[in-house]
């Protein structure tokens, strides 16, 4: 296992979208055993286990389903970090509420400590949380709530 290995397991995920649209039905909700619910840290979490390192426990068996429990779960363990790499976990706060919304694997800064690219499932360019698309996406780190090392 290696960050790249988790890289190269979402990369090839890209373009993969839930169906029928806007069901939230996909192949990482079949294998977490929560089909039809919104599904980015899912998706994290099936990345994960398929690159051979399963995220264990956090709010769900097989990792998390929910992007708040998986920044409480690696704020308790000490896992938040300033300086992600590649193959790190990204979580959004898009609002700025103290609340996660979304959450992806940080790939590569495109402008250092300002704009990096993370993939993400269940995003579009018109829904960032549930636009139903696995997607390598361009982010800006104002939306940034945390960054979890957990490697």
């Amino acid at each position: 296992m290696s960050r790249q290995t988790i890289i190269n397991v979402a990369a090839a995920e890209v373009g993969t979208k839930e169906y029928p649209a806007e069901s939230n039905c996909t192949k990482y909700g079949e294998w977490f055993g929560l089909n039809g619910a919104k599904w980015c840290a899912i998706f994290v979490s099936w990345v994960y286990a398929k690159a051979l390192h399963p995220l264990g426990y956090i709010d769900m068996p097989k990792g998390y389903a929910g992007c708040q429990a998986g920044y409480e779960h690696w704020k308790k363990l000490d896992l938040l970090t300033d300086t992600p790499q590649m193959g790190d976990i990204v979580l959004y706060d898009w609002d700025n509420d103290d609340h996660c919304d979304h959450t992806g694997i940080f790939f590569q800064w495109t402008v250092e400590g300002q704009t990096f690219e993370s993939y993400e499932g269940n995003t579009s360019v018109g829904n960032n949380s549930n636009g139903g698309e696995v997607m390598l996406r361009t982010r800006n780190m104002g939306s940034v709530k945390a960054f979890a090392s957990v490697l």
